[in-house]
């Protein structure tokens, strides 16, 4: 996005209560999604494509995810990508941007060049127009960008918004100097820890091994430096949450890139909806799957094999929540 949109062309909301689980989710319909060169570099989790078909079959499997949410009350504001210039990874739209309840919008730098055209005022404008999301300003960090500082959004960040806490794993994608600046303007904490895969390679983004719901937290203790882990782990539990520890194994299966929304039963009342792909869902061994849905009221299981294959992300990576005025 060359010029960031302008708060004062829309409508201002009031900071409302705290809450942990957004209601709607804004999600992009690839063009050309395939397998990036410039993002392999520092996510160990893409792998090359094996046969032709992917962008149809990266389409179909997003078609799925926004017509499941949707089945479960969920509001989702889904945009077609446009094909040039092309964008391989714009199924992933929650590292460039976040909504946040007090009508904050924040547009994240990106390291990969080819990611930088995923910013798209049409965007904003269609989940303002579609969601009702008012804006109250637009903090834009991507000036960052010029200095090789990049924070990719809430791939980069994992937040407990009841605690006001930013959980980071530091990765070429995700500058403790870009948190800090981002943590002063929305009134975070931020809970900074290094975590490597089983080859000892930085995990790219912190929501691949983390994630915190309204009673649970996911999070993959094993990759988590020894020095920082009883640290991480004592400020999740310190929430009241149930915190339940992922392996190597299972973080590389996305077992810890879940999301949980809110949304609305007519018979129960305010719902909770834990939403995973398939590929978690089987990393799971059942004692692990039973304590999570019993912090929770819904788990939904998509597939999404080809996004995960080509793309090194999973599910929560292609929703980025819309907390909506109340």
């Amino acid at each position: 996005m060359d010029t960031p949109p302008s708060a004062a062309a829309w409508s201002v909301q009031t900071h409302p209560r705290a809450r942990q689980c957004a209601d709607a989710v804004l999600m992009v319909k690839p063009a050309r999604f395939g397998y990036n060169p410039q993002t392999a570099a520092s996510n160990a989790f893409q792998r090359p494509a094996e046969g032709p078909g992917a962008g149809d079959a990266a389409r179909a499997e997003c078609d799925a995810l926004a017509s499941a949410l949707a089945g479960e009350g969920v509001r989702v504001c889904l945009i077609e990508d446009t094909p040039e210039p092309a964008k391989p990874d714009a199924v992933f739209p929650n590292n460039w941007v976040s909504f946040h309840a007090d009508g904050t919008v924040v547009l994240y730098p990106m390291q990969a060049p080819s990611r930088r055209a995923e910013r798209r005022r049409d965007v904003i404008d269609a989940v303002t127009e579609r969601l009702g999301f008012r804006v109250s300003r637009v903090l834009d960090l991507t000036h960052h960008e010029r200095q090789g500082r990049f924070l990719e959004g809430t791939g980069s960040l994992v937040l407990d918004h009841r605690s006001r806490l930013a959980f980071a794993c530091r990765s070429p994608r995700t500058d403790t100097r870009v948190l800090a600046e981002w943590a002063r303007e929305l009134d975070y904490e931020p809970v900074v820890f290094d975590a490597a895969d089983r080859a000892g390679t930085a995990i790219y983004h912190t929501n691949v091994l983390m994630s915190i719901g309204e009673r649970l937290a996911l999070i993959g203790s094993e990759a988590i430096a020894p020095g920082d882990r009883g640290h991480v782990q004592e400020r999740l539990r310190s929430s009241g949450r149930e915190v339940i520890a992922l392996n190597h194994g299972q973080i590389e299966r996305f077992a810890g890139n879940v999301l949980e929304l809110a949304t609305w039963d007519e018979a129960l009342g305010e719902y909770r909806v834990l939403v995973m792909s398939e590929s978690a869902r089987h990393a799971l061994p059942e004692g692990d799957f039973a304590r999570i849905s019993a912090c929770t009221d819904e788990v939904l299981c998509v597939p999404v094999p080809t996004i995960e294959h080509l793309g090194g992300g999973s599910v929560r990576c292609m929703l980025a929540e819309v907390f909506l005025p109340p």
